[in-house]
């Protein structure tokens, strides 16, 4: 019996071993074919890690937030913010645990993001500020002006997450899933089984788009990189995801909010219609608009019909 526990816990080190040897082998590999250069970008030095972002144009100022998704990062605008700083001062963030922005071990949470939105507009930008928000990250933007009305101007959400889905809170089995990804070497290992080049394409991206054969090689790689940076420390963020621990119930901040809305969805995502439809339902001042031949990222498939939708909705 005791050279049976023996044989076992020897098994157990070598695999922990090999498997820990796997994951220095793809962080190794990933740092050095990394596509996410810092370029022309800066850092806000921010009480939980530093936030990269850039500065472009001349205007009024707006913020772009891409998806919360531990693979998204700026590249997310990369075809529209050109066009975008003709009419005004641009801002893009790599949200904290996304891109070139710290990956911190630490629970991310909506409030931990509200905080963010609400720091950067007042320590960086300085003034009432236009924001474009994709997915989850909406009820960031609408949590800030629940809390905090005074950084905000007008809001466009793109793709917006169902209400009824930022809703689901944490849970036994929620927490458990987090526990595993928190662990040091196999928590990390299937984070790299979660985020391989053919995950990020196939899981992430084909999913998003309705032309699926308008997903370059390099917005695979963007992605790719965005959630191998930082030796595969975006699985903090992924716990917290998988968690449910950064959503939360933004029903009571649409309901209050006097800030000018606007949705816009691609029209081939079948379900954008009835999530628009949820958040009219407790706010009937929210304008929604969708845009042909596309479906959950607009402003890379349809790029043009989107800057123009922008430009309307921003006056």
């Amino acid at each position: 019996m005791k050279k049976f526990i023996k044989n076992s816990l020897l098994t157990c080190a070598a695999a922990a071993g090999l498997i820990h040897t796997y994951n220095g082998i793809i962080n190794l590999s990933a740092n050095i074919n990394n596509d996410m250069s810092v370029g022309k970008g800066r850092f806000f030095n921010w009480r939980y890690g530093d936030i990269y972002y850039t500065k472009s144009g001349s205007g009024k100022p707006l913020l772009l937030i891409h998806d919360l998704n531990v693979c998204s990062s700026s590249c997310e605008w990369s075809k529209i913010i050109k066009r975008l700083s003709k009419k005004n001062t641009v801002y893009v963030i790599d949200l904290i645990g996304c891109g070139r922005s710290d990956k911190p071990n630490i629970t991310y949470t909506n409030y931990l993001y509200v905080q963010l939105i609400n720091d950067f507009i007042q320590k960086v930008i300085g003034k009432r500020t236009n924001v474009i928000a994709t997915g989850k990250s909406l009820s960031f933007v609408l949590m800030s002006c629940k809390i905090e009305d005074k950084y905000i101007n007008k809001i466009i959400g793109v793709s917006p997450a169902s209400i009824s889905e930022l809703a689901q809170m944490p849970s036994k089995r929620r927490n458990f899933i987090k526990f595993i990804l928190d662990t040091p070497i196999y928590g990390t290992f299937l984070y790299h089984m979660l985020t391989t080049k053919r995950t990020v394409r196939k899981k992430i991206l084909q999913g998003s788009y309705f032309k699926k054969y308008l997903i370059s090689g390099d917005v695979v790689k963007a992605y790719y990189h965005a959630g191998k940076s930082h030796d595969g420390h975006g699985k903090y963020l992924l716990a917290s995801i998988k968690g449910n621990y950064v959503n939360v119930n933004i029903v009571p901040a649409l309901q209050t909010n006097n800030n000018t809305i606007s949705l816009i969805g691609g029209k081939e995502n079948k379900e954008i219609e009835d999530i628009m439809q949820e958040y009219k339902t407790y706010n009937m001042s929210i304008e929604c608009l969708t845009i042909e031949k596309a479906k959950n990222l607009p402003q890379l498939e349809q790029p043009d019909k989107f800057v123009e939708l922008v430009d309307i909705l921003l006056g």
